[in-house]
């Protein structure tokens, strides 16, 4: 596996999911793989998770780990061709990338839609610079319209915890006081697609995601409809993606707080599990009785990051 991006990188959904469980049972199995072999973790964007897991992964694998926060202690990076760099940017990608590769031997990347110009997210313009210069294998830690590590984790949580053979899973958006990227609805509705689950997305008119994300997703506006009988709520807020209306991309145009997940919205599922990629606004996504019931997911979600993360870094170092 030379890039991971999306689902299709990962091959047969069940062959990745049965090794998911296989690193589960025992961390370390794969040690040897890393050995001498370095990852260099690239942020462009504030972690928690993604950071922690994946550098989890990594040392579980055996590896030595590079962290690169371009924001604190590198020069600032240009990432446009063609401009004059007379501003407050010292450096261009296109050399620093080729450079990050010399000290290297896998890269992950983490680099948030501006949200300003959706040709330029939805070309994932940053990453392909790192996929065609760095000459290493890269996989996407949350790019502008993406985050395959974390459906992937929530992939494997489902399947921990469902209940029925196909669970009834609902995409939900919920309110934010900021505009948020696409990325992890947009991931997760893929991923959802390609796993054996019945997916509706559900959120005000205007919200639509990009229909290659959407498949074949059942897409339904009102809300109570959506979460009938249930087995897992995720919640996630997005700002506009402007697919119906361009002008509106990357812009709050609702903040219905009836959208918020309640108790009383959770009573209309089948005793549902709710799920959240973290980090969750409490009391404008979730409110604190949801989030903290026995029946919230989000910690075992986000320990599952780890898994996913490591299958990803497994097979990119089988194919070195």
């Amino acid at each position: 596996m030379k890039s991971f991006i999306n689902v299709q990188d990962i091959g047969p959904l069940d062959k990745a999911m049965a090794e998911a469980f296989e690193i589960k049972n025992d961390r370390y199995k794969y040690q040897h793989l890393g050995k001498n072999k370095t990852l260099m973790m690239i942020f462009f964007n504030n972690s928690l998770r993604t950071r922690l897991s994946t550098q989890k992964a990594a040392m579980n694998l055996g590896m030595n780990v590079i962290v690169l926060d371009v924001n604190a202690g590198a020069w600032k990076l240009e990432t446009e061709r063609g401009v004059i760099m007379d501003g407050d940017k010292s450096e261009h990608l296109l050399e620093a990338i080729p450079v990050m590769g010399c000290y290297c031997d896998l890269i992950g990347v983490r680099s948030f839609a501006g949200l300003t110009d959706r040709e330029y997210d939805y070309a994932e313009t940053v990453l392909n610079q790192f996929i065609k210069y760095s000459g290493r294998p890269v996989f996407a830690m949350e790019t502008a319209t993406v985050h395959p590590l974390q459906a992937f984790a929530d992939l494997i949580t489902i399947e921990e915890h469902k209940t029925v053979e196909r669970p009834k899973v609902v995409l939900t958006w919920a309110p934010h006081c900021r505009a948020l990227p696409q990325a992890v609805p947009n991931s997760f509705a893929q991923w959802m697609n390609a796993a054996d689950v019945d997916l509706v997305i559900t959120h005000p008119e205007g919200y639509e995601l990009d229909p290659k994300f959407i498949g074949n997703a059942r897409v339904e506006y009102d809300q109570k409809k959506a979460f009938e009988g249930a087995d897992f709520i995720y919640a996630k807020n997005w700002s506009n993606p402007g697919v119906t209306n361009p002008a509106d991309y990357g812009k709050i145009t609702s903040k219905d707080m009836s959208w918020t997940v309640d108790t009383e919205h959770m009573s209309w599922t089948n005793n549902g599990k709710f799920m959240h990629c973290l980090p969750v606004r409490r009391n404008l996504i979730v409110t604190d009785d949801v989030i903290e019931s026995p029946n919230s997911l989000v910690i075992p979600e986000a320990a599952n990051r780890e898994i996913s993360c490591s299958v990803v870094i497994k097979r990119m170092l089988e194919a070195l």
